[in-house]
Parts: C-alpha cells; structure tokens; sequence
C-alpha cells in the first residue's frame, strides 16, 4: 500500500492513483524519476509486451497519452521495472524492453553521421556515447536482437526494418560490419560472417 500523505487515508496502488500523482507533480517533459525513492507498494498487473503494447489486467491500454504518461515514470533498478511517482513505487512485467525504435533519420554520412531513433511512445535519442547501440545473438537461432540505450537505463528494440535500414548503410570497421553515429562505431557482426 502506498503511505499517505499527513491525514489522508493509504491509498491503494492503481493505475488512477499513479495518474494523479504524476499530475500533480506539474513537471515539464520528462518527470525527475530519479529523485524519486518512495516506498514499494506491491505490483500492478501491468505488463509491456515485447511488441511494445502495453496492458492492464490484460486488456491493452488503447490511450496513447496514458501509454506515453506511464512510460515516462518508468524506472529501471536491479533489473525489474517499476512504475514511480513522488509517492508511489510499483512494479510491473517487461517482456523483453519497454520500448520499440519504430523508425531512425539519418543525418550526414560515414563517421559524421548520426543516427536519431524515434521509439513508439515518442522518445527520440542520438545513437552515440550516451545512447549505445547493441545486439544480441540469440543462442539457438543466432537471429541478431538490436537495442539501443533510450533513456536512464531504459532500451528500445529496434524494430526489423529499422535493423535491415541498419545493415544498408553499414560499413567495415576493426574486422566488424556495423553503422557510426554521434563519432562511436556500432558493431552489429563480424566481418568474417558476411563473407
């Protein structure tokens, strides 16, 4: 249970009551979850799939302004996600990564370019230093899993035709096949394998 605040009654985690919360912060863009430490009040059976689609009790949450208020007090500690507010702290289901990189823009060439990723919710970030791209190789399929770093320990999947956009602007580097951006190179598999 959430504690309450001086006088109030505890509230019960629910979707309603994170809203509340989040709205009274009052915060432009991203809210400050950072700062924020309250007390875990227990799980909600929130759950984001690995497509991106997030419900609840089951049944996905068709308002996009909702999806996009929750993703922005998502929070990422010792690997489970939790949904946070200044007084509130809950955790919820992640299937793979919270977010999915629908799309990128390309701005320059070779080692000058760079490459801004746009998720599903409508965060956007410049593959680089700060927002590493990487993969991931399946053990039983070697089928190649792409991410990148979002946000504050929160990834995106980069969507197929995101990846294969990848791979046609790619270039050879150090024995490796893989794209620049923001003046880092990104590995995506070795030389030898195209071979």
């Amino acid at each position: 249970m959430a504690k309450a605040m001086s006088g109030q009654k505890p509230v019960k985690p629910s979707p309603d009551s994170l809203v509340a919360s989040v709205k009274a912060t009052k915060t432009k863009g991203l809210p400050p979850v950072h700062l924020w430490n309250p007390p875990f009040c227990g799980d909600l059976d929130i759950r984001i799939a690995k497509d991106g689609t997030w419900s609840y009790l089951g049944s996905p949450i068709n308002r996009f302004e909702l999806v996009r208020l929750f993703s922005s007090i998502l929070k990422k500690e010792d690997g489970k996600y939790y949904l946070v507010t200044p007084v509130e702290k809950v955790g919820i289901t992640v299937e793979d990564v919270p977010f999915v990189a629908l799309d990128f823009d390309r701005d320059g060439d070779g080692k000058a370019q760079s490459l801004t990723f746009t998720t599903h919710v409508g965060d956007s970030a410049v593959a680089g230093a700060d927002h590493p791209i990487r993969i991931v190789i399946d053990p039983e399929t070697d089928e190649p899993s792409p991410y990148i770093l979002i946000r504050a320990n929160l990834e995106a999947r980069i969507d197929r035709k995101s990846f294969y956009r990848l791979v046609d602007i790619g270039t050879h580097h150090d024995d490796w096949f893989g794209v620049w951006s923001g003046g880092q190179f990104f590995a995506l598999i070795p030389s030898a394998e195209l071979s």
